[in-house]
């Protein structure tokens, strides 16, 4: 099919812009920021205590280094970012099974942990205050139908909680391991008869409309990598590819849309690069862009730690 052109309900409606916006998480029963500082954090995730890197807590840890001690996880990177090395585990014999797997729970959607080989656990609890406000716009749009796509889409929490609120979703990840990941987290929710169709393929083709699977949809959620590979070897790399993308997924917008979410982790940038290109690629659609930072506030009402880059647009019916 030919790519889809932008849908202009309302031709050159100003567009509302609102910098800087913070987002703060500061935790729920399943998680909690513990403490942080000399480039490291400790969380807690369900009844697991975890330390991994984080390169923007500069600062001193308050908590006794005997507390971070007695974590039940911690990774250890190897390189520059990070981003890949391996788990330590406290008193298990062996240094444990980087497979291991726990269950977690958020506003009633439960969905399983995991310790991965790249310091990730399945799981990014600062979207949280994304995850509410997409879930207010859904129910609120009632009983129209809402139709949704999740982009790099990973292990499928944001999914999950955008079809509990009612929402019929398309989740797109190039990762079958994600994918099979996003699929047990629909079973542990019991959420089989949900409306999501799980895709495995290049969520960079569908977003810019070069796909047959182009359709319409009233949400977008993006949380692309810094760089990636598609499922048959295609490079990502959102300083290159970001601009392309965003303007794709502005025209499989639905003629009377809802909202779309773009967050961007580590990355070189500050939040008026993103802000500005996607104002570039809304001008004319209305409603409301916001951008700012995602952070976490340590448990306690304690310090603030920024995590990500955001934009997200609205306009609510």
């Amino acid at each position: 099919m030919p790519d889809a052109k932008p849908a202009r309900s309302r031709p050159s409606e100003p567009l509302r812009r609102k910098t800087p916006v913070i987002l703060e998480t500061e935790g729920w029963s399943d998680y909690a920021l513990l403490d942080s500082g000399a480039g490291a954090k400790l969380e807690r995730y369900g009844s697991l205590r975890i330390v991994r890197p984080e390169a923007q807590a500069l600062w001193t840890p308050r908590r006794p280094q005997a507390e971070w001690g007695r974590a039940d996880a911690r990774f250890v990177g190897i390189g520059e970012e990070d981003s890949d090395g391996r788990w330590r585990y406290r008193n298990r014999p062996g240094g444990g099974d980087l497979g291991e797997t726990w269950r977690l729970s958020y506003d009633g959607v439960p969905f399983l942990g995991r310790f991965t080989s790249f310091r990730h656990v399945g799981v990014f609890p600062e979207q949280a205050t994304h995850w509410d406000w997409m879930k207010d716009l859904i129910r609120q749009a009632r009983p129209r139908p809402v139709k949704g796509v999740d982009l790099f889409a990973y292990t499928g929490v944001a999914s999950l909680i955008a079809a509990k609120a009612g929402a019929e979703v398309t989740h797109i990840d190039a990762s079958k391991r994600a994918i099979a990941w996003a699929r047990e987290n629909q079973a542990v929710a019991h959420m089989e008869d949900a409306k999501i169709r799980w895709i495995c393929g290049d969520a960079a083709k569908l977003g810019e409309g070069k796909t047959r699977r182009a359709s319409r949809y009233d949400g977008i959620i993006l949380d692309p990598p810094k760089f990636g590979r598609g499922p048959k070897g295609e490079v990502w790399d959102i300083f290159t590819h970001l601009k392309p993308l965003l303007e794709g997924c502005v025209s499989l917008l639905a003629p009377a849309p809802l909202f779309m979410i773009l967050t961007a982790y580590s990355i070189r940038a500050s939040f008026y690069s993103i802000d500005e290109l996607a104002a570039e690629a809304l001008a004319g659609h209305g409603g409301l862009l916001e951008s700012g930072e995602l952070v976490l506030r340590e448990e306690g009402g304690g310090r603030r730690l920024s995590t990500s880059l955001f934009s997200r647009w609205s306009r609510p019916l």
